[in-house]
């Protein structure tokens, strides 16, 4: 009993110091504390990415906790049961600067943190900075999947070594390479939203668009299926009418809507591609004298809470940003489990008829 008793002291020991782990060597964080002078706490704070460090301080500990392999011991701790229970989320935004107030990605936040809760999961976000990239938090949390919400436009690189890590990965947005993407069939909204218009007897119809790039590819898509309903009803497309804006923005909105119409008066309707151009299309109306429905009718996508209270009432698609998120928390369990997804998954979004389109 006596030598039994000693043994487990021992083992205690050496765990607490780092050098046993179910028969491995493991570097902690005190090991880190030691090799560099800086305290415990402020060791965890570096590696986590939390609190307030200097840069450089930060940017020497993840450095030396690199050197000494503390990140792939962390992922020791898993072994047992091969899961952590975590799932790393992706989310920033440069595009719209709504945040969690986002029409579509603060609710499919909210849902798929509510799916992955019910299947036992805690959801951790991941950030990107000079000291520390996506791939790096991801081992650091030794995550079990990650779900990439709405990411930075220049993220592209970091987020292909994300999902050339082997890591299970889903978006709810962007495509990239190797990860399956769940998103709103942008292009047969684009089209059902035209004919819509064309429906009501507009034939010279604006298109505002945001910022086309072919990773979040909302704006294309959207445009591709303005452009191919046009075609279908025999309906001449006309360049002039078009407008991108850099951001998904009121003040873009704003810009486009200025531009198009000191260039031209001659149309009787505007799909802009989100609620938010929409908003700067009707703040621009509303200064100049442009009446609508009256001389320029106006359909909008992302049913924002706005869009409801605004006048006119804003007549707009609504994404189903439940079933994203059911869908894609679901296809992420899949791949963690080692069941393959399918490259692209699209939900059908809905209009909104409100005041804001009128019948010619």
């Amino acid at each position: 009993m006596c030598r039994l008793k000693s043994m487990v002291a021992v083992a205690a020991v050496l765990f607490e110091t780092g050098l046993l782990f179910l028969g491995l060597q493991m570097v902690t964080i005190y090991d880190i504390a030691r090799t560099t002078g800086y305290s415990a706490p402020t060791i965890s704070k570096a590696l986590n990415g939390t609190g307030k460090l200097n840069p450089a301080t930060r940017e020497k500990i993840v450095k030396v906790a690199k050197d000494m392999g503390y990140e792939f011991n962390m992922a020791a701790k898993t072994l047992a049961t091969k899961k952590s229970n975590l799932i790393g989320v992706v989310y920033e935004d440069n595009k719209m600067w709504a945040g969690f107030d986002h029409p579509l990605f603060g609710g499919v936040m909210n849902w798929l943190r509510d799916e992955l809760e019910a299947a036992g999961y805690d959801i951790v976000f991941l950030s990107r900075n000079p000291e520390i990239n996506y791939l790096d938090h991801a081992k650091l949390r030794s995550v079990d999947g990650v779900a990439i919400i709405n990411p930075n436009l220049e993220d592209n690189l970091h987020l292909a070594s994300l999902a050339a890590s082997g890591i299970p990965c889903i978006s709810t947005n962007d495509y990239i390479p190797g990860v399956c993407t769940v998103l709103t069939d942008n292009e047969e909204s684009g089209y059902a939203g035209t004919e819509y218009l064309v429906n009501h007897g507009h034939t010279k119809i604006a298109f505002i668009a945001g910022p086309i790039n072919q990773t979040s590819a909302a704006a294309l898509e959207r445009y591709k299926g303005f452009r191919r309903c046009l075609k279908k009803h025999n309906i001449r497309y006309n360049d002039v009418l078009f407008e991108e804006c850099p951001l998904w923005d009121i003040q873009s909105g704003y810009d486009a809507f200025a531009r198009l119409y000191r260039r031209t008066n001659d149309f009787t309707a505007i799909f802009a591609a989100d609620d938010m151009l929409a908003f700067g299309v009707l703040q621009y109306a509303e200064e100049h004298n442009i009446a609508v429905p009256k001389q320029i009718s106006l359909i909008g996508f992302d049913d924002d809470r706005i869009s409801s209270f605004c006048r006119p009432r804003l007549t707009t698609f609504q994404q189903d940003k439940k079933q994203i998120a059911e869908i894609a928390a679901e296809t992420l369990l899949f791949l963690i489990a080692g069941i393959p997804a399918p490259h692209i998954v699209r939900i059908p979004a809905r209009l909104i008829e409100r005041d804001s389109v009128r019948r010619l």
